[in-house]
């Protein structure tokens, strides 16, 4: 894969995760009685006629299956299952997953055949026939697991923090001080006798934090770097010298000068080694709702915020990035009557939804004054946006509340924002 399709495949996957976390908490629920519940993977070089060939088989031993129960609801599923491949001439380039079971509505005897397809963000790698009383999702759910870590030190004479940065997570591990002495002003022999203590105290101290970074990081499997970050020139002497493993050393992608320590210092280590966390989520969604704000202040009339503006400019095609807070816990309602087709939608916030249901059990329709009036369909505005913003073509970014950023976005704007292409007011073609 290039590193243009990572880059797109990147951009396409922030929504996509989010919708697969959906789908999978939603799966992980579904039960059913013995092993009745098939999942079937199938990566994207595998042949579709392989795969049917391979369940009629399994439909042939299903068939001596002792249950009665079990070997209907079995043998329903490879027929449903089979019946959906007549369909797919050849899986999709990341492949194609498929859950298909009856599931209990309402205790036993009231079990309901369910099929559900996936198609994942990223490749899938093997292909797995699987029956259970549970789907099988644990290939799946490693997609969604973020890998790459990266150590980070900030440190100098009197003290030395440590954290990981892994995906959109921040996680501050350790902070220690030195305890050395500070400046001695004295003169002659008495300030040089002051200065090898101060020397010896420093050591002391990187020796002892080069144990702790040991320790931290040499466990983490998947630690792709370190970042090393401090004012003055105590960072450098840390990293050239011998105090980290060589392992660590090793990995070392930078050192940077900072004007701060502690956790403000972790925060504009990581604000300063933008090039050097290019693939952590964490770093890419501080530059994008930082692209955002720096928009707002320089030509606010190339963003929009709030879910009517925002909406207004994805019917006009004018969002060119959407951004979503992962938090954003508001619900698209709409209402409808079956008898003169009448239709209302609204938003409102999930804690909201129950008492809306009773009121429009009460209502009668606006239109034509029947009792029939219910609510249609519920969908979380994270879906509904995200699916007219892909619709037009805009890039879709969901936003942890993990960086300071992110939580301006959630409590600023509501959660929804967006970067235009174009000023909605004149319609003239501006790129950002």
């Amino acid at each position: 894969m290039s590193v243009l399709e990572q880059q797109e495949q990147k951009k396409r996957s922030s929504f996509e995760k989010y919708k697969l976390k959906q789908q999978l908490d939603a799966l992980e629920k579904k039960r059913g009685y013995h092993t009745e519940l098939v999942s079937l993977y199938i990566p994207p070089d595998r042949q579709i006629s392989d795969v049917t060939n391979y369940l009629k088989q399994e439909y042939g031993t299903a068939s001596n299956i002792k249950s009665k129960s079990t070997r209907k609801n079995v043998m329903d599923a490879i027929q449903k299952i089979l019946a959906l491949l007549k369909n797919v001439p050849r899986p999709p380039p990341t492949g194609l997953v498929i859950f298909c079971g009856a599931i209990p509505t309402n205790g036993q005897g009231t079990e309901r055949m369910e099929l559900i397809t996936i198609v994942p963000p990223e490749p899938i790698k093997i292909y797995k026939y699987h029956c259970d009383s549970k789907f099988f999702l644990d290939p799946l759910k490693d997609m969604l697991v973020e890998k790459d870590t990266y150590g980070l030190i900030v440190i100098d004479r009197s003290e030395a923090d440590f954290a990981i940065l892994k995906g959109n997570h921040l996680e501050i591990l350790k902070k220690i001080t030195s305890g050395a002495p500070g400046k001695h002003h004295a003169g002659g022999q008495s300030q040089r006798r002051f200065e090898r203590l101060i020397e010896q105290a420093g050591h002391e101290f990187f020796k002892r934090a080069g144990e702790y970074a040991n320790e931290l990081y040499l466990q983490i499997p998947d630690l792709k770097g370190i970042i090393i970050g401090g004012p003055g020139p105590s960072k450098n002497k840390f990293a050239e010298s011998s105090y980290l493993d060589y392992r660590l050393k090793n990995v070392i992608r930078g050192v940077v000068d900072l004007a701060y320590t502690g956790s403000s210092g972790i925060d504009e280590l990581i604000d300063k080694s933008q090039d050097l966390l290019q693939n952590i989520r964490y770093s890419e969604e501080k530059v994008l709702v930082q692209k955002f704000l720096t928009q707002l202040v320089k030509d606010d009339s190339l963003v929009a915020y709030g879910e009517k503006e925002v909406r207004k400019a994805l019917n006009q095609g004018a969002v060119d990035t959407l951004l979503l807070s992962e938090e954003l816990d508001i619900l698209r309602v709409i209402i409808s009557c079956p008898n003169c087709k009448y239709q209302e939608e609204l938003t409102i916030k999930k804690s909201e939804l129950p008492s809306l249901e009773q009121q429009t059990q009460s209502r009668s329709c606006p239109n034509c004054a029947s009792s029939l009036l219910s609510i249609e369909k519920v969908t979380p505005l994270i879906d509904e946006l995200g699916e007219l913003a892909e619709q037009t073509g805009a890039n879709v970014e969901i936003i942890s509340p993990e960086t300071e950023e992110g939580q301006q976005l959630k409590q600023a704007f509501g959660g929804i924002a967006a970067l235009l292409r174009y000023n909605l007011n004149n319609l003239s073609l501006i790129h950002i």
